[in-house]
């Protein structure tokens, strides 16, 4: 259950979430001419649902630009280095470094930003950054009621959780079960706010961070309970250099926290104020090109996925437009409204 109302804004983590889809939906899911579609089917019902389920006044999917960005690269070599392809079958990153993806996968994300387009859904990304750091910007930005719920597969979002300002995740690992401050706490033994700190430290092999030597899950959480973050750690140890000693710290974890510290001060963390220009992120309540969806669903077997997504707008944005009584037209904590969905690809 959603457990507050709706009308929030409601972010979707689109790599995250046709990954799941591509590799969760039977490949036997395939348009006419044989052509695989499981991720296309797969992402789209993945939105009916949750989008009937949050009842969200907004809906923004999230892309990457830039999958391993330069800047990530610069202060981390080891950063997502274990998907970089060695051949030519990827998506280009950064200096033209490919990530893995499978053909039968790359084939379908032209269909995936078609079927988007046609319906009207926002599709965002920022040159040079990930779909994690647009929905840090914009999960930052919006002011609006009913906060703000991210959909993704990917635990480094648990960053964003913050009651207080209305942001939590549902996590599509587990059934997008929604993920809140207590959740975090009662995962890892810290705030939602430092989990990303929490990954650096005990290391996160999806993200190619190694973690510290010698510091694993409990540590880590004992640190930042300590000090409050990653940031005020290194502090410490600085202070103390790096023969001296911290209070609180043992001096084995020091010797790791001192042997680390080149690492430590290079590990990336999101970024919250990337320029993502103009967005239309208002729900439809039809699809924009009614036309053309009816084409891809057709042309791709898709016609019930489309449907589906149809029926859920339906039902949502009519239900949001009457509450708000027609405000949804307005500028909502500072991300301007307005534009074409399709000025942004993804």
């Amino acid at each position: 259950m959603s457990g507050r109302g709706g009308g929030g804004l409601l972010l979707a983590d689109t790599p995250s979430l046709y990954f799941r889809s591509f590799y969760g939906v039977p490949r036997s899911v395939r348009a006419p001419d044989g052509m695989p579609v499981n991720a296309v089917r797969g992402l789209l019902d993945v939105l009916a649902r949750q989008i009937l389920e949050v009842r969200p006044g907004a809906v923004v999917a999230c892309f990457d630009a830039d999958w391993r960005p330069a800047f990530r690269v610069a202060l981390l070599a080891s950063y997502k280095a274990h998907r970089v392809a060695g051949g030519d079958a990827g998506v280009a990153g950064s200096g033209g470094v490919v990530e893995v993806v499978e053909e039968d996968l790359q084939r379908q994300l032209p269909v995936i930003d078609a079927v988007l387009d046609a319906f009207g859904i926002a599709r965002v990304r920022a040159a040079g950054f990930e779909a994690d750091d647009v929905i840090g910007t914009l999960a930052t930005r919006f002011r609006g009621s009913g906060g703000v719920d991210v959909l993704t597969g990917d635990r480094d979002l648990f960053q964003l959780v913050d009651d207080a300002a209305g942001v939590r995740v549902r996590y599509a690992v587990e059934r997008f079960a929604v993920v809140d401050e207590a959740s975090v706490s009662a995962r890892y033994d810290i705030p939602g706010r430092v989990y990303a700190d929490f990954a650096v430290l005990r290391g996160d092999p999806s993200d190619g961070l190694p973690g510290v030597a010698g510091i694993g899950a409990k540590t880590a959480s004992a640190l930042l309970n300590r000090f409050g973050s990653l940031a005020a750690v290194r502090a410490a140890v600085a202070a103390a250099g790096p023969t001296g000693s911290v209070d609180g710290v043992s001096g084995a974890v020091f010797r790791r926290l001192v042997g680390a510290r080149e690492y430590l001060a290079a590990a990336a963390v999101g970024v919250r104020d990337v320029p993502t220009g103009p967005v239309a992120w208002a729900l439809p309540a039809v699809p924009v090109d009614a036309a053309e969806v009816a084409r891809l669903g057709a042309r791709y077997g898709i016609s019930s996925a489309c449907g589906r997504l149809t029926a859920a707008l339906a039902e949502v944005g009519a239900a949001v437009g009457a509450e708000a009584g027609g405000a949804a037209g307005g500028d909502v904590g500072g991300v301007v409204r307005g534009a074409a969905a399709g000025g942004a690809p993804g």
